[in-house]
């Protein structure tokens, strides 16, 4: 009985030790491929879209891609262009449910979907059984900024002159890989006011209750200023029955390239792979 216990601590010590210490830091990454699709990372605190949500799937990497500890039970998300970190509301648009998230890895590698959450994210907003939902994305600017501050390699915006010797300038790793910085040499001054291992805190599990606001599938095949511009995308995919909608926002006006409304998501799957073979790259699911 005592060996057995003995073993039993000795199993979970091992555990313990394997478990990789998390390294937060900041990640915009260049231009990455993911399977046979590209996607261009931006930095983003205005950044408001919709589309098909879901979760992650069992055998992530210990760490996100911005080196934080992936844990599902924690409330984060994946997103493939954002930059990370990013603190989002994320609105279950079937239910009304809403959820503050830390985006903090790169995913879905596929552009059929927006967003991959962890299954207690799921699990709060309440998604099917089948995993996938159809959601709002809303990034808060004043949080975000903040959660950026808070790790290593964030973009500083003073503007004062200082001391070659006083500044450090930092390499990101490839998107997706975990990789911590790369430092240059550093004055001790410059080296302790970056937060190389500071600490991220958890955030509370508070769901909102809003108004079901579910919409409709569809393929948006690019958002142009020029009327011209959007007809050409359009034609591109001649026979898909692609309509151009006008948007005005002031005086502003945009013209975006659709095809929808479509009754399932398996048959907007099965539409954006035909846009998708067809040269648009840049098309993708949303809901409206």
């Amino acid at each position: 009985m005592r060996l057995a216990v003995v073993l039993s601590l000795i199993c979970l010590l091992s555990a313990c030790q394997k478990r990789p210490a998390g390294n937060p830091h900041y990640v915009l990454g260049e231009p990455y491929q993911a399977g046979t699709f590209w996607f261009y990372p931006r930095e983003r605190y205005d950044y408001h879209e919709t589309g098909l949500a879901t979760v992650y799937a069992s055998d992530h990497a210990p760490l996100t891609a911005n080196g934080e500890v992936f844990d599902q039970a924690q409330l984060t998300a994946a997103h493939q262009t954002l930059q990370l970190p990013a603190i989002a509301q994320i609105t279950d648009l079937d239910n009304g449910r809403q959820l503050t998230v830390r985006i903090n890895d790169r995913g879905p590698a596929t552009p059929h979907r927006l967003l991959e959450v962890t299954r207690r994210v799921a699990l709060m907003l309440g998604f099917p059984s089948d995993g996938v939902a159809r959601v709002r994305v809303d990034v808060l600017a004043e949080p975000s900024q903040a959660a950026v501050e808070g790790v290593a390699g964030a973009p500083k915006l003073e503007i004062a002159a200082a001391p070659i010797g006083d500044v450090q300038q930092s390499n990101l790793g490839p998107p997706g890989s975990g990789a911590p910085v790369n430092a240059a040499a550093a004055s001790p001054a410059a080296a302790t006011a970056s937060p190389a291992s500071a600490s991220v805190q958890r955030l509370p599990e508070t769901v909102t209750q809003g108004a079901p606001d579910p919409g409709r599938l569809f393929i948006r095949l690019g958002t142009f200023q020029n009327y011209e511009y959007a007809n050409i995308q359009r034609a591109r995919v001649a026979g898909a029955n692609a309509d151009i909608v006008s948007t005005a926002e002031g005086r502003t006006q945009s013209f975006s390239v659709i095809i929808g409304p479509f009754s399932s998501v398996p048959q907007a799957d099965t539409a954006l792979d035909q846009v998708l073979r067809s040269g648009v790259t840049d098309a993708r699911i949303v809901v409206e």
